[in-house]
């Protein structure tokens, strides 16, 4: 963050703090900075942030700067469309690259732990909250309930839609299952028993038949089937310790699909589906290197970004040098998200965690 920004921020911040949206705390913790929350943006990989959570509002001036995010979504086929999923305080969605946000009030006050946009559609959009699945046809106008778990217990952690038919959509589960359905939502049917909270689905951009699922206690799985059988991957990674340890995981298409994998071993990737892993080399010992989030440029494998709780890493060259800067904010970096069309442009979630 620049000087100018730093100076610039506490008189902002003094001017909306009367108008901040009275929502929960949105917070685990009461230590750091109220104000510091939202979604931060950069224009140029990181090296610079503008905290952006002005809410468009008649009357007055309104934020969520005192808002936890913990999930962030993007339409594939418009990249000023942007959705932030709130610690217990609903979803926000913006249409201008987070310039300007709108509430989403069908949702209330509940946790959106993620949201996936139909790429066919733009104003058909899902969103996960505890054991439910909200799905919205209109642009986020109103919201219905087209997935309960029975376990109220359980929470939905992970969704994708398949981008080859926008039909079959993808869950994943706190107990371990993946479920699909294979009507936009209307009827669904369990694929498989992962044994431990899901914590993310991808698919290959380059075949939807290919999908990874990452677990927090048992690895990652893949199916080369469009998710009918999935397979553990634990033996191909037990070279690396720890490695069963999920943190997060995306793919770069670029020249050809590459895997890129966080877990509590550190970062890996792979360039032949999962079969093999390379370690990427960090800045700090990995032991030290928590990683909350991972971010890929997806025209150019060897531009890579990921944070810790304090620290934004970039790398241009496929992990051989690093940059690091101090994130823009006393809480953690909890989600990146890149501008495909405009891969400089990057959005940080920013959440408060107990330490």
């Amino acid at each position: 963050m620049s000087k100018k920004l730093f100076l610039l921020l506490p008189l902002t911040v003094l001017m909306l703090s009367g108008c901040t949206l009275s929502f929960g705390t949105g917070s685990s913790t009461s230590s750091g900075n109220a104000l510091d929350g939202g979604v931060f943006k950069s224009l140029n990989k990181g090296a610079n942030w503008t905290q952006k959570a002005l809410i468009q509002s008649v009357n007055a001036k309104k934020s969520f700067v005192g808002i936890d995010i913990i999930s962030l979504g993007l339409d594939p086929s418009d990249n000023k469309a942007i959705y932030a999923g709130s610690f217990e305080n609903g979803l926000f969605y913006s249409y201008d690259g987070a310039e300007s946000w709108q509430v989403a009030a069908g949702l209330n006050k509940v946790s959106i732990t993620n949201i996936a946009v139909d790429p066919a559609d733009k104003c058909v959009i899902y969103a996960t909250a505890g054991n439910k699945v909200f799905k919205s046809d209109d642009c986020s106008r109103a919201w219905t309930q087209v997935y309960f778990d029975n376990d109220l217990k359980a929470i939905v952690s992970a969704i994708v839609i398949d981008y080859a038919s926008s039909n079959n959509i993808f869950i994943g589960t706190s107990n371990g299952d993946i479920i699909k359905s294979s009507d936009r939502g209307a009827s669904w049917r369990a694929l498989a028993r992962l044994d431990s909270y899901v914590g993310k689905i991808v698919i290959s951009p380059v075949s939807s038949k290919i999908m990874f699922a990452g677990t927090t206690a048992k690895g990652i799985s893949r199916s080369t089937d469009g998710g009918d059988k999935w397979e553990k991957l634990a033996d191909k990674l037990e070279a690396f310790d720890n490695s069963n340890r999920f943190r997060d995981l995306v793919i770069a298409q670029a020249e050809k699909a590459t895997v890129f994998l966080a877990t509590n071993y550190g970062l890996l990737k792979s360039v032949d589906d999962g079969n093999t892993w390379l370690k990427i080399e960090l800045l700090t010992a990995e032991k030290d290197a928590k990683i909350y989030s991972i971010a890929v440029n997806p025209n150019d494998a060897n531009e890579i970004y990921y944070t810790t709780d304090t620290t934004f890493y970039g790398s241009s060259d496929g992990g051989k040098n690093w940059t690091s800067k101090k994130l823009p904010t006393s809480r953690v970096g909890a989600k990146l998200l890149l501008d495909p069309k405009n891969p400089a442009i990057v959005y940080l979630a920013a959440k408060q965690v107990k330490k």
